[in-house]
């Protein structure tokens, strides 16, 4: 199994990791307690009804929330989410989401993030994640 360090992927050093790329997602802007990122749906992510499948929605929601608390861990620490919690608002289609990510509570062993997914200017989803810190 191949590991990669989120802080090289902020930093260029890196390619980002497969399940990045294979949902479509692009991280535009990532720094201490916040990420920021493009997601492009292709129509392979459709359901039966013609929408995003729900999971797909929540999966880039939880790749962001990564690259937002990856910067405040140190070199020993590593995370896991351990809960995550997504409303939907509207439907998501083909096209670009934009989502931004913040962690809310940094704590010792368990934070808070939460994510907002934006489609043409609406939001389509909001997401809140607990995530646990671990020593490596």
């Amino acid at each position: 199994m191949k590991t990669v360090n989120l802080n090289d992927v902020i930093q260029g050093n890196s390619a980002p990791p497969a399940c990045d790329t294979s949902l479509g997602v692009k991280v535009l802007e990532a720094s201490e307690g916040y990420a920021k990122g493009v997601w492009t749906i292709e129509d392979r992510l459709l359901n039966g009804n013609g929408v995003v499948m729900g999971g797909f929605v929540a999966a880039a929601a939880d790749i962001l929330m990564a690259y937002a608390i990856t910067p405040l861990l140190t070199e020993e620490q590593t995370f896991a989410s351990i809960n995550l919690q997504t409303t939907f608002h509207r439907p998501t289609f083909t096209g670009e989401v934009d989502v931004a990510a913040r962690v809310e509570k940094f704590g010792r062993t368990v934070s808070y993030v939460t994510a907002e997914l934006k489609q043409n200017g609406k939001i389509v989803a909001s997401v809140v994640s607990s995530i646990m810190i671990m020593q490596k």
